[in-house]
């Protein structure tokens, strides 16, 4: 019972960020969720359709799955699981806070965002699918049966995806300051440490 209290917490935690975060920036006029739109390219429309979809898919598979209990490992690695969504939830949350107005879900076709790199972002270049990641993987682990498996893998592996398709938006949009930031910091988590190589001296 516990599980499933906590389980249904980091979703709706998860989502309760998402959607207000969404309706907030709508309030001003800033259109949050841009996947698939219209002005991209046909490569970039289709990874973001096919994420739309399975983002929407993995929903009712994750409720379902909590809902009936219905899970193949052991206590243990549901604690994990469970430390890792409420996990996730924090490392979205962050990220969406820190990137303010502008954060977009999608590639923003028209509109113009500002380059983020401060908190969160100073120690993960892509800290909100991070945040996804967790929480995916942390359900995963609480309910692990084969459809939240096959779905959990199949949505990492378009966020992962998505984010090589904006790593090239962010390259074109802010060109050496990205170039820079991308040289310091990690994908996912992590600074990169850079070795001064000292010439020998004869």
């Amino acid at each position: 019972m516990i599980f499933t209290l906590l389980a249904f917490l980091i979703l709706i935690i998860f989502y309760a960020v998402y959607f207000c975060k969404m309706l907030s920036q709508k309030k001003r006029g800033i259109r949050t969720r841009q996947l698939g739109a219209a002005g991209k390219s046909q490569k970039t429309r289709r990874i973001e359709t096919l994420l739309s979809v399975e983002t929407a898919l993995i929903v009712p598979v994750q409720v379902i799955s909590i809902a009936l209990d219905n899970s193949l490992l052991s206590s243990g690695f549901r604690i994990a699981g469970i430390i890792a969504g409420f996990l996730g939830d924090a490392v979205f949350f962050t990220a969406v806070l820190t990137m303010r107005d502008s954060w977009r879900a999608g590639i923003p076709s028209e509109d113009k965002t500002e380059f983020v790199s401060q908190g969160i972002y100073s120690v993960s270049r892509n800290p909100a699918f991070l945040g996804f990641d967790l929480m995916y993987a942390g359900i995963c682990l609480a309910y692990c049966n084969i459809a939240t498996v096959i779905c959990t893998v199949l949505v990492i592996v378009m966020l992962h995806l998505q984010i090589l398709q904006e790593e090239e938006f962010c390259a074109a949009a802010f060109g050496d300051d990205y170039a820079r930031y991308k040289s310091q910091v990690r994908r996912y988590l992590g600074r990169k440490i850079r070795r001064k190589i000292k010439k020998a001296t004869e």
